[in-house]
């Protein structure tokens, strides 16, 4: 068996950084602070780089154990008060060293209120899913589920937003979460 290649974490930024801010961006209703926790993750990432194994997991679901220890922390201490969000400064992205998107990405108000709905499990898997872009198999070896539970709470979660945002219970409820989020 060949050990899959390790790529450098530059790359593994690149190409996932707009996946992990899209979780937080699913979980939090404050751009800044889906901002600032995807920065922590991606610092933290960076700090345990040395011990990330390819062969465990792949970069993503790597990336995105640590991003849910990051919210975990978040939800435990109340920051409000000993926080300021930076001012939208084109040149704190820049200094990032990803393209930022054309348009700010994030959920639509009309998503929020009906993601608000959901259940704290729901929302977590909604978020991996959509968020993140995580498939099945890798959702469930993150959150210790099996694939077919994930699978059914996915289902369910989807049904229940369709109804909040269309007060409809026919159509594609993956189609239309993924047309209430504006990505790059």
């Amino acid at each position: 068996m060949s050990t899959p290649e390790r790529p450098s974490f530059e790359e593994v930024y690149d190409e996932h950084v707009w996946g992990v801010y899209g979780y937080f961006g699913y979980r939090l209703g404050g751009r800044e602070i889906a901002e600032d926790l995807t920065q922590i993750t991606f610092e933290n990432a960076l700090r345990s780089w040395d011990r990330y194994d390819p062969r465990r997991a792949s970069p993503l679901t790597w990336l995105m154990a640590i991003a849910r220890n990051v919210l975990i922390d978040h939800y435990r201490r109340d920051r409000s008060d000993r926080h300021q969000p930076l001012a939208d400064d084109p040149a704190a992205t820049e200094a990032l060293g990803a393209e930022p998107p054309a348009e700010p990405p994030g959920v639509s108000p009309e998503l929020e209120r009906a993601l608000d709905s959901l259940g704290q499990r729901e929302r977590e898997l909604i978020a991996l899913r959509f968020g993140a872009e995580l498939r099945g198999p890798e959702i469930a070896e993150l959150v210790g589920l099996s694939l077919a539970n994930v699978q059914q709470i996915l289902s369910r979660a989807l049904r229940k937003l369709r109804v909040e945002l269309d007060g409809d219970d026919e159509g594609e409820p993956e189609a239309e979460a993924r047309r209430e989020v504006r990505r790059p």
